[in-house]
Protein backbone atom coordinates (compact mmCIF):
# COMPACT_ATOMS: atom_id res chain seq x y z
CA UNK A 1 0.00 0.00 0.00
CA UNK A 2 1.81 2.93 -1.11
CA UNK A 3 2.25 6.67 1.03
CA UNK A 4 1.20 9.82 -0.98
CA UNK A 5 4.27 12.37 -0.48
CA UNK A 6 3.36 15.59 1.43
CA UNK A 7 3.65 18.14 -0.61
CA UNK A 8 5.19 20.54 1.24
CA UNK A 9 8.11 18.51 1.16
CA UNK A 10 7.84 17.64 -2.14
CA UNK A 11 7.59 21.64 -2.54
CA UNK A 12 10.63 22.22 -0.80
CA UNK A 13 12.69 19.12 -2.30
CA UNK A 14 12.09 20.70 -5.72
CA UNK A 15 13.66 23.87 -4.06
CA UNK A 16 16.69 22.30 -3.17
CA UNK A 17 17.75 20.37 -6.41
CA UNK A 18 17.05 23.97 -7.87
CA UNK A 19 19.56 25.45 -5.25
CA UNK A 20 22.22 22.53 -6.15
CA UNK A 21 22.07 23.14 -9.92
CA UNK A 22 22.11 26.54 -10.08
CA UNK A 23 25.09 26.52 -7.61
CA UNK A 24 26.83 23.67 -9.89
CA UNK A 25 25.74 26.05 -12.73
CA UNK A 26 27.50 29.01 -11.56
CA UNK A 27 30.67 26.37 -10.28
CA UNK A 28 31.20 25.24 -13.86
CA UNK A 29 31.09 28.54 -15.36
CA UNK A 30 33.23 30.43 -13.37
CA UNK A 31 35.51 27.02 -14.43
CA UNK A 32 35.15 27.83 -17.93
CA UNK A 33 35.59 31.33 -17.56
CA UNK A 34 38.44 31.36 -15.84
CA UNK A 35 40.69 28.60 -17.89
CA UNK A 36 39.46 30.60 -20.90
CA UNK A 37 40.54 33.68 -19.25
CA UNK A 38 44.08 31.83 -19.27
CA UNK A 39 43.30 30.66 -22.73
CA UNK A 40 43.39 34.07 -24.06
CA UNK A 41 46.79 35.44 -21.61
CA UNK A 42 48.58 32.59 -23.12
CA UNK A 43 47.87 33.36 -26.52
CA UNK A 44 48.81 37.18 -26.06
CA UNK A 45 52.09 35.98 -24.72
CA UNK A 46 52.74 33.62 -27.88
CA UNK A 47 51.85 36.74 -29.84
CA UNK A 48 54.24 38.94 -27.61
CA UNK A 49 57.10 36.23 -27.77
CA UNK A 50 56.13 35.58 -31.50
CA UNK A 51 56.87 39.52 -32.07
CA UNK A 52 60.03 39.46 -30.29
CA UNK A 53 60.88 37.27 -31.90
CA UNK A 54 60.35 38.95 -35.24
CA UNK A 55 61.94 42.42 -34.17
CA UNK A 56 65.21 40.35 -32.72
CA UNK A 57 65.73 38.34 -36.17
CA UNK A 58 65.38 42.15 -37.76
CA UNK A 59 67.65 43.86 -35.81
CA UNK A 60 70.26 41.06 -36.20
CA UNK A 61 69.90 41.22 -40.03
CA UNK A 62 70.05 45.31 -39.48
CA UNK A 63 73.40 44.63 -37.25
CA UNK A 64 75.12 42.33 -39.91
CA UNK A 65 74.07 45.13 -42.20
CA UNK A 66 76.32 47.27 -40.43
CA UNK A 67 78.70 45.24 -39.34
CA UNK A 68 79.53 44.63 -43.08
CA UNK A 69 79.17 48.41 -43.60
CA UNK A 70 81.72 49.38 -41.28
CA UNK A 71 84.14 46.53 -42.11
CA UNK A 72 83.64 47.85 -45.70
CA UNK A 73 84.50 51.12 -44.45
CA UNK A 74 87.56 49.87 -42.05
CA UNK A 75 88.96 48.14 -45.82
CA UNK A 76 88.89 51.12 -47.50
CA UNK A 77 90.63 53.16 -44.74
CA UNK A 78 93.26 50.65 -44.50
CA UNK A 79 93.64 51.17 -47.93
CA UNK A 80 94.38 54.68 -47.98
CA UNK A 81 96.35 54.53 -44.68
CA UNK A 82 98.66 52.00 -46.92
CA UNK A 83 99.02 54.67 -49.52
CA UNK A 84 100.23 57.02 -47.14
CA UNK A 85 103.14 54.99 -45.16
CA UNK A 86 105.78 55.70 -47.57
CA UNK A 87 105.73 59.59 -46.50
CA UNK A 88 105.58 59.07 -43.18
CA UNK A 89 108.18 56.28 -42.39
CA UNK A 90 111.13 58.49 -41.78
CA UNK A 91 109.09 60.83 -39.43
CA UNK A 92 108.27 57.80 -37.71
CA UNK A 93 111.79 56.47 -37.25
CA UNK A 94 113.00 60.05 -36.22
CA UNK A 95 110.47 59.86 -33.27
CA UNK A 96 111.38 56.21 -31.87
CA UNK A 97 115.04 56.85 -32.52
CA UNK A 98 114.14 59.97 -30.48
CA UNK A 99 112.71 57.97 -27.95
CA UNK A 100 114.89 55.40 -27.35
CA UNK A 101 117.52 57.95 -26.36
CA UNK A 102 115.14 59.56 -23.71
CA UNK A 103 114.43 56.38 -22.23
CA UNK A 104 118.40 55.83 -22.37
CA UNK A 105 119.20 59.08 -20.68
CA UNK A 106 116.08 58.23 -18.19
CA UNK A 107 117.91 54.97 -17.13
CA UNK A 108 121.17 55.97 -16.79
CA UNK A 109 120.18 58.97 -14.66
CA UNK A 110 118.01 56.63 -12.11
CA UNK A 111 121.73 54.46 -12.03
CA UNK A 112 123.63 57.18 -10.86
CA UNK A 113 121.29 58.73 -8.98
CA UNK A 114 121.41 55.81 -6.56
CA UNK A 115 124.95 55.29 -6.31
CA UNK A 116 127.17 56.98 -3.17
CA UNK A 117 129.42 59.51 -3.82
CA UNK A 118 132.21 57.59 -2.88
CA UNK A 119 131.40 54.28 -4.67
CA UNK A 120 133.38 54.30 -8.10
CA UNK A 121 132.91 50.58 -8.88
CA UNK A 122 129.58 50.06 -10.46
CA UNK A 123 125.97 51.40 -10.88
CA UNK A 124 122.57 49.50 -10.69
CA UNK A 125 120.43 48.49 -13.03
CA UNK A 126 117.92 50.87 -12.64
CA UNK A 127 115.26 51.59 -15.55
CA UNK A 128 112.32 53.31 -13.78
CA UNK A 129 108.83 51.77 -14.69
CA UNK A 130 106.36 54.91 -15.26
CA UNK A 131 104.10 54.10 -12.66
CA UNK A 132 106.72 54.37 -10.23
CA UNK A 133 106.53 50.31 -9.62
CA UNK A 134 110.42 49.56 -9.09
CA UNK A 135 110.73 47.79 -12.80
CA UNK A 136 111.49 48.58 -16.14
CA UNK A 137 108.94 48.80 -19.07
CA UNK A 138 111.43 46.48 -20.12
CA UNK A 139 110.21 43.34 -18.30
CA UNK A 140 107.59 43.08 -20.58
CA UNK A 141 109.43 42.92 -23.98
CA UNK A 142 110.24 39.12 -24.56
CA UNK A 143 113.38 37.72 -23.74
CA UNK A 144 115.07 36.23 -27.18
CA UNK A 145 117.25 33.17 -27.75
CA UNK A 146 120.53 33.20 -29.90
CA UNK A 147 118.40 32.67 -32.91
CA UNK A 148 116.82 35.75 -31.63
CA UNK A 149 113.04 33.84 -31.20
CA UNK A 150 110.89 35.00 -28.45
CA UNK A 151 111.45 32.49 -25.13
CA UNK A 152 108.80 34.39 -22.99
CA UNK A 153 106.04 32.20 -21.19
CA UNK A 154 102.65 33.94 -20.85
CA UNK A 155 102.20 36.39 -17.77
CA UNK A 156 101.74 34.68 -14.79
CA UNK A 157 98.20 33.17 -13.70
CA UNK A 158 97.80 31.92 -17.62
CA UNK A 159 97.68 28.61 -18.61
CA UNK A 160 101.14 27.76 -20.51
CA UNK A 161 103.02 24.75 -22.08
CA UNK A 162 106.64 25.65 -20.02
CA UNK A 163 109.72 23.65 -21.71
CA UNK A 164 112.20 22.93 -18.98
CA UNK A 165 114.65 22.29 -21.73
CA UNK A 166 114.91 25.55 -23.37
CA UNK A 167 116.93 28.66 -21.46
CA UNK A 168 115.93 32.26 -21.04
CA UNK A 169 112.71 31.59 -19.62
CA UNK A 170 113.50 32.65 -15.92
CA UNK A 171 113.82 36.33 -15.32
CA UNK A 172 115.48 37.95 -12.43
CA UNK A 173 116.46 41.66 -11.23
CA UNK A 174 120.15 42.86 -9.96
CA UNK A 175 120.65 44.98 -7.03
CA UNK A 176 124.41 46.05 -6.09
CA UNK A 177 124.30 47.48 -2.22
CA UNK A 178 127.97 48.58 -2.95
CA UNK A 179 126.98 50.97 -5.74
CA UNK A 180 123.38 52.11 -3.72
CA UNK A 181 125.61 52.51 -0.43
CA UNK A 182 123.49 55.38 0.60
CA UNK A 183 120.09 53.69 -0.17
CA UNK A 184 121.51 50.56 1.73
CA UNK A 185 122.55 52.56 4.93
CA UNK A 186 118.99 53.99 4.99
CA UNK A 187 117.10 50.47 4.94
CA UNK A 188 119.73 49.07 7.61
CA UNK A 189 118.98 52.40 9.51
CA UNK A 190 115.05 51.62 9.66
CA UNK A 191 113.16 49.21 12.40
CA UNK A 192 113.19 45.95 9.97
CA UNK A 193 117.12 46.88 9.25
CA UNK A 194 117.91 46.94 12.57
CA UNK A 195 116.01 44.25 13.72
CA UNK A 196 117.79 42.07 10.76
CA UNK A 197 121.23 43.35 11.69
CA UNK A 198 120.51 42.10 15.14
CA UNK A 199 118.97 38.86 13.90
CA UNK A 200 122.21 37.44 12.45
CA UNK A 201 124.52 39.70 13.98
CA UNK A 202 125.84 41.53 11.13
CA UNK A 203 126.76 45.35 10.83
CA UNK A 204 127.92 46.94 7.62
CA UNK A 205 127.77 50.74 8.57
CA UNK A 206 131.93 51.34 8.99
CA UNK A 207 133.18 50.84 5.28
CA UNK A 208 135.96 52.29 3.73
CA UNK A 209 136.18 51.80 -0.58
CA UNK A 210 140.05 51.60 -1.62
CA UNK A 211 140.89 51.89 -5.11
CA UNK A 212 144.52 50.71 -6.14
CA UNK A 213 145.88 52.06 -9.17
CA UNK A 214 149.69 52.05 -11.36
CA UNK A 215 149.71 54.35 -14.17
CA UNK A 216 145.94 55.17 -14.50
CA UNK A 217 145.56 51.29 -14.66
CA UNK A 218 143.91 49.22 -12.01
CA UNK A 219 145.52 46.77 -10.33
CA UNK A 220 143.33 43.61 -10.07
CA UNK A 221 143.75 41.20 -7.25
CA UNK A 222 145.91 43.60 -4.90
CA UNK A 223 145.48 42.69 -1.35
CA UNK A 224 143.37 45.41 0.97
CA UNK A 225 144.29 45.23 4.84
CA UNK A 226 142.19 47.48 7.56
CA UNK A 227 144.67 47.63 10.51
CA UNK A 228 143.16 48.26 14.25
CA UNK A 229 145.14 50.02 16.90
CA UNK A 230 146.43 46.93 18.36
CA UNK A 231 147.93 46.35 15.07
CA UNK A 232 145.60 43.23 14.14
CA UNK A 233 144.02 43.09 10.83
CA UNK A 234 140.51 43.98 11.02
CA UNK A 235 139.06 43.21 7.65
CA UNK A 236 141.17 41.90 4.74
CA UNK A 237 139.91 42.32 1.18
CA UNK A 238 140.99 41.91 -2.68
CA UNK A 239 140.39 44.42 -5.76
CA UNK A 240 138.34 43.21 -8.25
CA UNK A 241 138.56 43.91 -12.16
CA UNK A 242 138.52 47.80 -11.65
CA UNK A 243 141.01 47.82 -8.55
CA UNK A 244 138.21 48.09 -6.18
CA UNK A 245 138.53 46.71 -2.55
CA UNK A 246 136.06 47.61 0.29
CA UNK A 247 136.99 46.57 3.65
CA UNK A 248 134.73 46.55 7.28
CA UNK A 249 135.54 47.65 10.90
CA UNK A 250 133.11 46.29 13.55
CA UNK A 251 131.42 44.43 10.94
CA UNK A 252 130.16 41.71 13.43
CA UNK A 253 130.70 43.56 16.25
CA UNK A 254 128.59 46.94 16.83
CA UNK A 255 130.49 48.40 19.83
CA UNK A 256 134.05 46.82 18.30
CA UNK A 257 135.06 49.79 16.30
CA UNK A 258 137.46 53.01 16.26
CA UNK A 259 137.53 55.97 14.72
CA UNK A 260 140.84 55.80 12.54
CA UNK A 261 142.34 52.72 11.05
CA UNK A 262 145.64 51.73 9.34
CA UNK A 263 145.51 50.74 5.57
CA UNK A 264 147.60 48.50 3.73
CA UNK A 265 147.76 47.58 0.70
CA UNK A 266 149.97 44.94 -0.93
CA UNK A 267 150.51 43.67 -4.37
CA UNK A 268 153.01 41.16 -5.49
CA UNK A 269 156.24 43.18 -4.20
CA UNK A 270 154.81 46.62 -3.65
CA UNK A 271 153.40 47.59 -0.77
CA UNK A 272 151.94 51.02 0.22
CA UNK A 273 150.64 51.77 3.82
CA UNK A 274 147.88 54.31 5.46
CA UNK A 275 147.99 55.73 9.02
CA UNK A 276 144.98 57.68 10.67
CA UNK A 277 142.13 56.70 8.10
CA UNK A 278 138.57 57.39 9.08
CA UNK A 279 136.57 54.71 8.75
CA UNK A 280 133.51 55.21 7.81
CA UNK A 281 135.10 58.03 5.34
CA UNK A 282 132.53 59.93 2.66
CA UNK A 283 135.11 59.30 -0.36
CA UNK A 284 137.21 56.28 -1.74
CA UNK A 285 141.10 56.35 -0.41
CA UNK A 286 142.80 56.43 -3.71
CA UNK A 287 146.14 54.52 -3.74
CA UNK A 288 148.67 54.85 -6.65
CA UNK A 289 151.13 52.40 -6.92
CA UNK A 290 154.69 52.74 -8.90
CA UNK A 291 154.89 49.73 -11.39
CA UNK A 292 152.03 48.68 -13.36
CA UNK A 293 150.97 45.00 -12.86
CA UNK A 294 149.46 42.71 -15.25
CA UNK A 295 146.52 40.70 -14.01
CA UNK A 296 145.92 37.87 -14.08
CA UNK A 297 143.66 36.03 -16.74
CA UNK A 298 142.20 32.52 -14.32
CA UNK A 299 138.38 33.33 -13.81
CA UNK A 300 136.95 30.58 -11.22
CA UNK A 301 132.98 29.93 -11.43
CA UNK A 302 131.15 28.34 -8.41
CA UNK A 303 127.57 27.29 -8.56
CA UNK A 304 126.12 26.47 -5.21
CA UNK A 305 122.79 25.39 -5.74
CA UNK A 306 120.09 24.35 -2.59
CA UNK A 307 118.36 20.85 -4.40
CA UNK A 308 115.74 19.92 -1.83
CA UNK A 309 112.07 19.50 -2.14
CA UNK A 310 111.37 23.37 -2.01
CA UNK A 311 113.19 23.83 -4.84
CA UNK A 312 111.07 21.79 -7.30
CA UNK A 313 109.26 24.31 -8.58
CA UNK A 314 111.94 25.78 -10.49
CA UNK A 315 114.59 23.66 -10.27
CA UNK A 316 114.84 21.84 -13.70
CA UNK A 317 114.98 25.43 -15.28
CA UNK A 318 117.58 26.57 -13.26
CA UNK A 319 119.31 23.26 -14.64
CA UNK A 320 119.05 24.58 -18.02
CA UNK A 321 119.84 28.09 -17.58
CA UNK A 322 123.31 27.65 -15.87
CA UNK A 323 124.04 24.92 -18.31
CA UNK A 324 123.32 27.67 -21.01
CA UNK A 325 125.63 30.46 -18.76
CA UNK A 326 128.48 28.33 -18.52
CA UNK A 327 128.15 27.55 -22.23
CA UNK A 328 128.14 30.57 -23.08
CA UNK A 329 131.05 32.36 -20.73
CA UNK A 330 133.32 29.68 -21.81
CA UNK A 331 132.43 30.63 -25.33
CA UNK A 332 133.29 34.06 -24.93
CA UNK A 333 136.06 34.46 -22.68
CA UNK A 334 137.47 30.82 -23.16
CA UNK A 335 140.39 32.11 -25.43
CA UNK A 336 141.63 34.56 -23.23
CA UNK A 337 140.89 33.42 -19.97
CA UNK A 338 141.56 30.14 -17.77
CA UNK A 339 138.04 29.56 -17.41
CA UNK A 340 137.32 26.63 -14.71
CA UNK A 341 133.75 25.77 -13.14
CA UNK A 342 132.86 23.97 -9.79
CA UNK A 343 128.99 22.84 -9.30
CA UNK A 344 127.76 22.05 -6.18
CA UNK A 345 124.79 20.82 -4.54
CA UNK A 346 123.47 21.10 -1.14
CA UNK A 347 120.27 20.11 1.22
CA UNK A 348 119.69 19.74 4.70
CA UNK A 349 120.39 17.26 7.96
CA UNK A 350 119.25 13.94 7.39
CA UNK A 351 118.71 13.87 4.14
CA UNK A 352 120.31 11.72 1.23
CA UNK A 353 123.01 14.39 1.33
CA UNK A 354 124.33 17.67 3.22
CA UNK A 355 126.62 18.44 0.53
CA UNK A 356 127.51 17.17 -3.00
CA UNK A 357 130.46 18.87 -4.35
CA UNK A 358 132.64 18.36 -7.45
CA UNK A 359 135.79 20.01 -7.53
CA UNK A 360 136.72 22.84 -10.23
CA UNK A 361 137.20 21.60 -13.75
CA UNK A 362 137.97 23.32 -16.89
CA UNK A 363 135.76 20.47 -18.64
CA UNK A 364 132.46 22.45 -19.50
CA UNK A 365 130.76 19.19 -20.65
CA UNK A 366 131.62 17.70 -17.65
CA UNK A 367 129.38 20.18 -15.53
CA UNK A 368 127.03 20.63 -17.82
CA UNK A 369 126.17 16.45 -17.16
CA UNK A 370 126.81 17.14 -13.16
CA UNK A 371 124.03 19.64 -13.58
CA UNK A 372 121.90 17.63 -15.62
CA UNK A 373 121.59 14.66 -12.78
CA UNK A 374 120.11 16.51 -9.94
CA UNK A 375 117.21 16.70 -8.60
CA UNK A 376 115.29 18.18 -6.12
CA UNK A 377 114.15 16.19 -2.98
CA UNK A 378 114.39 16.60 1.27
CA UNK A 379 114.81 19.23 3.27
CA UNK A 380 111.25 19.29 5.14
CA UNK A 381 111.57 22.10 7.42
CA UNK A 382 112.14 25.95 6.20
CA UNK A 383 115.89 26.36 7.17
CA UNK A 384 118.48 24.50 5.29
CA UNK A 385 122.34 23.79 5.72
CA UNK A 386 123.78 26.63 3.98
CA UNK A 387 126.36 26.72 6.84
CA UNK A 388 127.73 23.50 5.59
CA UNK A 389 127.81 24.46 2.01
CA UNK A 390 129.57 27.42 2.48
CA UNK A 391 132.33 25.79 4.27
CA UNK A 392 132.40 23.05 1.39
CA UNK A 393 132.62 25.65 -1.41
CA UNK A 394 135.13 28.13 0.68
CA UNK A 395 137.49 25.90 2.50
CA UNK A 396 137.63 23.06 0.78
CA UNK A 397 137.95 23.85 -2.44
CA UNK A 398 141.37 24.89 -4.74
CA UNK A 399 140.47 27.84 -5.67
CA UNK A 400 143.36 30.12 -7.71
CA UNK A 401 145.68 32.02 -6.00
CA UNK A 402 146.16 34.57 -8.45
CA UNK A 403 142.42 35.19 -10.24
CA UNK A 404 140.62 37.98 -12.26
CA UNK A 405 137.79 36.94 -10.33
CA UNK A 406 136.57 34.01 -7.96
CA UNK A 407 132.50 34.09 -8.30
CA UNK A 408 130.68 31.92 -5.76
CA UNK A 409 126.85 32.06 -7.20
CA UNK A 410 124.51 30.56 -3.96
CA UNK A 411 121.14 30.08 -5.14
CA UNK A 412 118.97 29.50 -2.77
CA UNK A 413 115.34 29.42 -1.36
CA UNK A 414 115.60 29.30 2.36
CA UNK A 415 117.82 30.53 5.43
CA UNK A 416 120.31 28.77 6.69
CA UNK A 417 119.79 27.80 10.49
CA UNK A 418 119.02 30.41 13.06
CA UNK A 419 121.52 28.82 15.90
CA UNK A 420 124.12 30.69 17.26
CA UNK A 421 126.96 28.23 16.02
CA UNK A 422 125.65 28.22 12.47
CA UNK A 423 125.82 32.47 12.45
CA UNK A 424 129.09 32.35 14.29
CA UNK A 425 130.17 29.98 11.48
CA UNK A 426 128.29 32.16 8.57
CA UNK A 427 130.47 35.36 10.06
CA UNK A 428 133.99 33.28 9.99
CA UNK A 429 132.95 32.03 6.13
CA UNK A 430 132.12 35.27 5.49
CA UNK A 431 135.42 36.85 6.30
CA UNK A 432 137.40 34.09 5.11
CA UNK A 433 135.89 34.42 1.45
CA UNK A 434 136.42 38.27 1.58
CA UNK A 435 140.21 37.76 2.46
CA UNK A 436 140.48 35.10 -0.13
CA UNK A 437 138.77 37.66 -3.02
CA UNK A 438 135.48 34.89 -3.26
CA UNK A 439 132.74 37.30 -3.92
CA UNK A 440 129.02 35.32 -3.31
CA UNK A 441 126.68 36.65 -5.38
CA UNK A 442 123.26 35.40 -3.87
CA UNK A 443 120.37 34.23 -6.44
CA UNK A 444 117.25 34.22 -4.95
CA UNK A 445 115.21 32.02 -5.79
CA UNK A 446 110.85 31.22 -4.90
CA UNK A 447 109.89 30.98 -1.22
CA UNK A 448 112.39 33.96 -0.46
CA UNK A 449 111.78 35.52 3.05
CA UNK A 450 112.81 39.06 4.63
CA UNK A 451 115.34 36.91 7.13
CA UNK A 452 116.74 35.22 3.95
CA UNK A 453 116.94 38.11 1.56
CA UNK A 454 118.75 40.02 4.39
CA UNK A 455 121.40 37.60 4.86
CA UNK A 456 122.00 37.21 1.50
CA UNK A 457 122.62 40.80 0.66
CA UNK A 458 124.94 40.84 3.86
CA UNK A 459 126.95 37.87 2.54
CA UNK A 460 127.46 39.61 -1.19
CA UNK A 461 128.09 43.31 0.22
CA UNK A 462 130.86 41.77 2.64
CA UNK A 463 132.49 39.49 0.15
CA UNK A 464 132.22 42.34 -2.79
CA UNK A 465 129.34 40.42 -4.83
CA UNK A 466 126.02 41.86 -5.70
CA UNK A 467 122.40 40.46 -5.08
CA UNK A 468 120.44 38.63 -7.98
CA UNK A 469 116.59 37.57 -6.91
CA UNK A 470 114.15 35.55 -9.29
CA UNK A 471 111.18 37.87 -10.08
CA UNK A 472 107.31 36.74 -11.26
CA UNK A 473 107.68 38.43 -14.35
CA UNK A 474 107.98 34.67 -16.00
CA UNK A 475 105.25 33.41 -15.08
CA UNK A 476 107.75 30.10 -13.61
CA UNK A 477 107.56 28.73 -9.74
CA UNK A 478 105.61 29.85 -7.13
CA UNK A 479 105.49 33.66 -5.64
CA UNK A 480 109.09 35.34 -5.57
CA UNK A 481 109.57 37.99 -2.21
CA UNK A 482 109.38 41.62 -3.85
CA UNK A 483 112.88 42.94 -2.91
CA UNK A 484 113.58 46.17 -0.33
CA UNK A 485 115.36 47.38 -3.26
CA UNK A 486 114.86 50.58 -5.48
CA UNK A 487 113.91 50.48 -9.44
CA UNK A 488 115.67 47.65 -10.92
CA UNK A 489 115.33 46.17 -14.44
CA UNK A 490 113.98 43.00 -15.33
CA UNK A 491 115.93 40.43 -17.48
CA UNK A 492 116.35 36.52 -18.73
CA UNK A 493 118.25 34.99 -15.45
CA UNK A 494 120.75 33.80 -18.11
CA UNK A 495 121.45 36.86 -20.31
CA UNK A 496 121.45 38.65 -16.41
CA UNK A 497 124.34 35.81 -15.10
CA UNK A 498 126.49 36.03 -18.42
CA UNK A 499 126.43 39.77 -18.03
CA UNK A 500 127.29 39.92 -14.30
CA UNK A 501 130.08 37.36 -14.79
CA UNK A 502 131.33 39.07 -18.04
CA UNK A 503 131.61 42.27 -15.86
CA UNK A 504 133.65 41.02 -12.92
CA UNK A 505 136.23 39.24 -15.84
CA UNK A 506 136.05 41.96 -18.13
Amino acid sequence: MGMERNPRMKQETESVDGRVEENANETVNETVNETTGKVKNLKREREKLIGLQVWTMQAWKIRKRTAAGLLLAAVLALTTALGGCSSSDGNNDAANSGNAAKDSGSSDSSANATGDEGTSSSTNNAAAADDGSGTSDKADEPAVDDDGASTSPPAKGESSQYDDSRPGQLTAGEWDDMAAWQDWQQLLSSQEGRENESYWSIYPQHRLEVDVSAGGEPIMDATVELIGSDGETAWEARTNNEGVAYVYAGLFDEQGTQEEYGVLVTSGNQKKQYENVPVPRAKALKVELENEVKGPDALDLMLLVDTTGSMQDELNYLKTELKDVVKRVDRDNGQRLGIRVSANFYRDHADDYVVKAFPFTDDIDKVVSQLSEQKAAGGGDFPEAVDEALASAIDKHEWSGDARARLLFLVMDAPPHHERKVTKRLRELTETAAAEGIRIIPVASSGVDEHTEYIMRFLASATGGTYLFLTDHSGIGNDHLKPEVGEYEVKALNDLLVEVINRYAS
